[in-house]
């Protein structure tokens, strides 16, 4: 079962009125201290497996020519929280809860080996365990109390067919409205994209599930974004009752199970059609998917909307 925590006060404006702001500095850094020991309570450490020797990675291959990044996977996903203000919050992959801890919603993390060392300042429910295993299960988003999901995070296991899977689960409880985000989309060179991990930077061959969804879901919006280190993908325009990926799961898998060495495009590691962070999030289209999901909304709305970003 996922363990819930809640772990952010609303009373910092009324304490400062009251006790000024000194005094509630000192009950805000003893609110931090208590919420860390609440987490550690409530996040017990993976049980310890026998001691391996550290791996040996291999020097990477040099990186591919791309435009520098002018924002982080992290700041991109602080520049949707703020501009979607999500009434809920999926993401796959916590590890210590940097990207779990920049949510100020109502939110699940799901992951098998989740060590929090990061201040979490949301309501939230952990669950470790697979993803695999947590859709598997009746309601797995019951927490939200049938809220769809405004925004998911996928950076689970770096094969592409556990981000392809990931992705196919997730959808099925989203709002139409709603945003998914992948990461590690756009590897700087191919041996960073291999499925036998050699590199100590590594995203694995994730990358495929881009052309995957572009092939079956030409319905999706699909924007790759040029985020440091390994890259972003958005994706929108979402159909939570769709099961063209499920019916023609056998045909996607294969295209996940390409073996090493990976071939990717050059257009994926030049970032040749990456959007720009900044840029892209002065779209006017955020606003209006928020707009859009307190509604039964058309597919017809809902393209018009994203029109803006592939104009």
């Amino acid at each position: 079962m996922g363990e819930t925590v809640a772990l952010r006060t609303k009373a910092g404006s009324t304490l400062r009125k009251v006790i000024g702001p000194q005094r509630t500095e000192a009950v805000r850094r003893w609110e931090r201290k208590a919420r860390r020991t609440a987490a550690r309570r409530l996040n017990p450490e993976a049980p310890r497996a026998v001691e391996k020797s550290a791996p040996k990675y291999v020097p990477s291959d040099a990186f591919a020519d791309f435009p520098e990044p002018t924002r982080s996977r992290h700041q991109l996903l602080i520049a949707l929280h703020k501009q979607l203000q999500p009434r809920t919050y999926l993401e796959i992959g916590v590890f210590t809860g940097s990207s779990l801890g920049l949510s100020r919603t109502r939110s699940i993390g799901v992951d098998p080996g989740y060590t929090i060392t990061k201040e979490i300042e949301c309501e939230v429910q952990l669950h470790r365990t697979t993803s695999d295993e947590f859709f598997s299960r009746p309601d797995p988003v019951a927490f939200f109390d049938g809220v769809p999901i405004d925004l998911a995070f996928i950076d689970g296991m770096h094969l592409a067919e556990f981000a392809l899977r990931d992705f196919m689960n997730v959808e099925k409880h989203m709002s139409p409205a709603g945003v998914v985000l992948l990461d590690d989309m756009l590897p700087r060179n191919s041996l960073e994209a291999a499925r036998d991990r050699r590199t100590a930077a590594w995203a694995g061959d994730v990358f495929k599930v881009a052309d995957i969804l572009r092939t079956y879901r030409p319905d999706l919006t699909i924007i790759p974004v040029n985020t440091s280190p390994t890259g972003t993908v958005l994706v929108l325009g979402l159909d939570p009752t769709s099961r063209v990926l499920d019916d023609n799961y056998d045909a996607a898998l294969a295209a996940c199970l390409a073996p090493d060495p990976q071939v990717v495009p050059e257009e994926t590691l030049r970032r040749t059609y990456a959007a720009d962070p900044v840029t892209l999030m002065t779209s006017p289209v955020w606003a209006k998917l928020v707009g859009l999901r307190k509604k039964n909304v058309s597919r017809a709305a809902l393209d018009k909307a994203l029109g803006a970003l592939t104009a």
